[in-house]
């Protein structure tokens, strides 16, 4: 199994548009070191090695393909190596690049019910006419083949389950605070090929004894790094808000996600959707220094991840 990040940072990207913090200046002065990188997607290769399903559709969609040209037409005057799309959430830099997608390409849709329900109560998802463009519903917690836009078997499947994690940001209620729950608002990814076992979990709020049961073993995580510490924004000047409140967990801390994977078996830990807060980003940080000496990869768009 093969899969390659088309994407790594969170929503706004690095550098971020209206951003001019040190880490966005050396991203756009070219600096190796901080490297630019888009909003979180990546991207699995079906066994037949032609096809290709993605994990979420960013913004930068359109962007992501012309970065990478196992995604762009391969035979005919109109066609496309991209399968299917399976959403984790129904945040806008989850669901957003859908609308990149929208010149009747045949594909499918997997996303669970509640994401669903985010597509069919916006009209402007009609754009993904319905006759061409399927949306097919995954049960949670309940593997489910992914198929070719003609109905056949991929070989991959597919598990969506629940983490901890709020409504999208344009759902919240002014005045109320949104709360953290597994009630399949935020859900995590499995991917498998029924030998290697690979997790996107973009967004997550808090590890859970049946998360991290669900991750041991496994070969690759690629998980949510958007934050180094809760109170990152808060302190750079930028927020008001602390990554829990965001529905994320912070790299570092007690309750973040280094020591939440101390102990579990994982071949391959990965950290992406990273904000453009975060000081990992830039890679002689000693942020950076320390997430890899904790044995994880700082995510970076183009990574090739092999199974």
């Amino acid at each position: 199994m093969l899969a390659a990040i088309l994407g790594a940072a969170a929503g706004g990207g690095f550098p971020q548009w209206n951003s001019n913090a040190p880490g966005c200046q050396r991203a756009r002065s070219g600096d190796p070191a901080a490297k630019p990188r888009t909003q979180a997607s990546l991207a699995v290769r079906a066994p037949d090695g032609q096809h290709w399903f993605l994990l979420n559709a960013a913004p930068d969609l359109r962007q992501q393909i012309e970065a990478n040209a196992f995604l762009q037409p391969q035979h005919s005057l109109r066609s496309s190596p991209i399968a299917g799309v399976a959403l984790t959430g129904g945040d806008v830099d989850a669901i957003a690049g859908l609308l990149v997608l929208r010149e009747r390409q045949p594909f499918t849709v997997f996303a669970a019910r509640r994401v669903l329900d985010v597509l069919d109560a916006n009209p402007i998802f009609e754009v993904l006419a319905r006759d061409v463009v399927t949306r097919h519903e995954v049960q949670l917690d309940v593997p489910a083949g992914l198929h070719l836009p003609d109905g056949t078997p991929s070989g991959l499947t597919l598990e969506l389950f629940a983490v901890p994690g709020k409504v999208p940001l344009y759902l919240e209620r002014p005045g109320e605070e949104p709360a953290i729950a597994e009630d399949g608002n935020t859900v995590g990814a499995l991917i498998s090929d029924g030998a290697r076992r690979l997790f996107f979990i973009p967004g997550c709020a808090a590890m859970t004894p049946g998360l991290a049961a669900r991750l041991d073993g496994a070969d690759v995580v690629c998980f949510d790094g958007t934050l180094w510490r809760d109170d990152e924004m808060i302190r750079a000047g930028i927020g008001a808000k602390t990554g829990r409140r965001m529905g994320h967990m912070s790299m570092t801390g007690p309750q973040g996600s280094i020591a939440a994977f101390v102990g579990l078996r994982v071949g391959r830990k990965v950290f992406i959707h990273i904000n453009n807060s975060n000081p990992v980003l830039q890679d002689d940080s000693a942020e950076a220094a320390e997430a890899r000496a904790a044995g994880w990869q700082i995510g970076f768009d183009g990574m090739r991840i092999e199974l």
